[in-house]
């Protein structure tokens, strides 16, 4: 796919949209960002595990949002593959081996010298104005939400010991006129490492968050060990994406850098020995939706971001995105896609076609493997592949085995060859007792004796390829080819 303008950052992002048909609406009707918005676009093309009624559609720009004029809100815009294939200059089904030959080829950030664009507009939290409710649009998703999340801030922090840079996406809620809670899945991110190393040496961590940035970099920020093991900065991946390096640039307030053209940036340092109620504002005895498509609870464990400062574009448009969406789908799917098919490659190449991790899975929980069998000895590599897959990403919980013959992108086709090519007695492998992800409510003692602490699942393949030895017995119907335009 070639397209004549370069994509470098979200308003050329939304430049390209636009041209494209049917993939991104603006609308200048007051919308209030406190639940009415999300509930707007859950309508529009949310989709991925929003509660039904909801589909797959163009992503959308609010112009009229209620208490912050001047401002934009964009939302959706990588909530469909389609549309990130066009962000990242390539086709739909091979996102996930271009993200996986950029990790293996990373181009590092660099940082600019010149005046960055994301500090058009300056405020520090000392203004007697200061106040991040007002200086930030960020939208609740639900009216169960703790308070205003910022669903898609790039998180950029350095190592106390080692000085290495990384970028990870947190759940951030606005808590105060100058405090954030940020979230960290125990174990999971890599600045949330770096923020226990802090807090053992009694330091606070400077801490940026970028918002409204490229799509390259909110895709390549979500790769997890161990393709990109601690030390491993994420950046470089967009780099490699975009073929030249991501500029950073300097923060005002803290040590630490920045993405230098995003719309918003938050400047802050995490708090040692603080943590916090979530929902300490609201008490709802809730966070937010996540993408396994419920209402997480409300953590008692968030740590404290003080903030020192945030600075913007003029005429700033905020990033958002709903938390069970078709974007999270793809912005944590391709990542895993990637990694999953470097692990498999790795130790069989050529007979790993390619991966998707379907939306019912939220792009975590599910993946479907396109294996094809080349010789008798290929028998059996399948369910090696799946193991794999699990060691490659640890919060997958479900694996999928599918032949070459069998459109892997097409749930309806994978159960086919499921209902068609298995036995449950035969072909489906359990592998109980293994950590995966504290969001899935199954994943609780409460759902199942093989299971000793929330969070711990009972892994799944489900083996829907035919055995060698009987390919003739399955073949599918078998059609002319024809070219159909001339009927059409």
């Amino acid at each position: 796919m070639r397209m004549t303008d370069k994509v470098r950052d979200l308003r050329s992002a939304l430049k390209r949209l636009k041209a494209m048909p049917g993939q991104l609406i603006t609308t200048e009707v007051e919308v209030d960002p406190m639940a009415e918005l999300a509930g707007v676009y859950r309508h529009v093309g949310a989709g991925g595990t929003v509660m039904r009624p909801t589909k797959e559609g163009p992503a959308m720009i609010f112009e009229n949002v209620k208490g912050h004029p001047g401002a934009k809100v964009a939302i959706g815009v990588l909530a469909s593959r389609k549309r990130v294939a066009a962000l990242l200059d390539t086709e739909p089904e091979n996102l996930g081996k271009l993200l996986c030959k950029c990790a293996e080829n990373p181009i590092q950030p660099v940082v600019t010298d010149k005046k960055p664009v994301c500090q058009e507009v300056v405020h520090l939290a000392e203004d007697p104005e200061f106040d991040l409710n007002k200086l930030v649009p960020a939208p609740t998703n639900t009216p169960d939400d703790a308070g205003p999340y910022i669903t898609l801030g790039m998180c950029y922090a350095s190592h106390p010991d080692t000085g290495f840079s990384d970028v990870t996406i947190h759940r951030l809620c606005i808590q105060g006129k100058d405090e954030l809670s940020i979230f960290f899945t125990p174990g999971a991110r890599h600045i949330g490492a770096m923020a226990e190393r802090a807090e053992v040496l009694g330091q606070k961590l400077p801490i940026s968050v970028s918002i409204g940035v490229d799509p390259a970099i909110e895709i390549g920020s979500c790769f997890e060990p161990p393709t990109t093991p601690l030390g491993y900065n994420e950046l470089s991946i967009a780099g490699a994406l975009r073929g030249e390096p991501v500029e950073l640039a300097p923060c005002l307030t803290v040590k630490e850098n920045c993405i230098a053209n995003a719309e918003y940036v938050i400047e802050g340092e995490v708090i040692p020995g603080v943590r916090i109620q979530e929902d300490q504002n609201s008490h709802t005895g809730y966070a937010m939706p996540e993408f396994p498509g419920y209402t997480g609870p409300a953590s008692s464990q968030c740590w404290l971001i003080k903030v020192k400062a945030v600075t913007h574009r003029k005429d700033p448009i905020m990033q958002t995105c709903i938390g069970p969406s078709e974007e999270h789908v793809s912005m944590a799917g391709i990542p895993t896609e990637a990694s999953i098919y470097h692990m498999v490659e790795s130790a069989m190449p050529g007979r790993l076609q390619n991966v998707y991790c379907a939306s019912p899975g939220g792009g975590k929980y599910m993946a479907v493997l396109q294996f094809k069998k080349s010789s008798p000895s290929d028998e059996g590599r399948q369910r090696q592949a799946a193991l794999l897959a699990f060691s490659a990403f640890s919060e997958l919980k479900h694996v999928f085995l599918v032949d070459e013959d069998v459109d892997f992108f097409d749930m309806k086709d994978v159960l086919w060859a499921m209902n068609t090519r298995m036995q449950g007695d035969a072909d489906i492998i359990t592998i109980p007792g293994v950590r995966c992800h504290p969001l899935d409510p199954s994943n609780d003692p409460s759902c199942s004796p093989s299971i000793r602490d929330h969070g711990i699942a009972c892994k799944t393949i489900f083996d829907c390829t035919v055995p060698y030895d009987q390919k003739e017995r399955f073949r599918r119907a078998r059609f002319m080819e024809v070219e159909p335009e001339k009927w059409l």
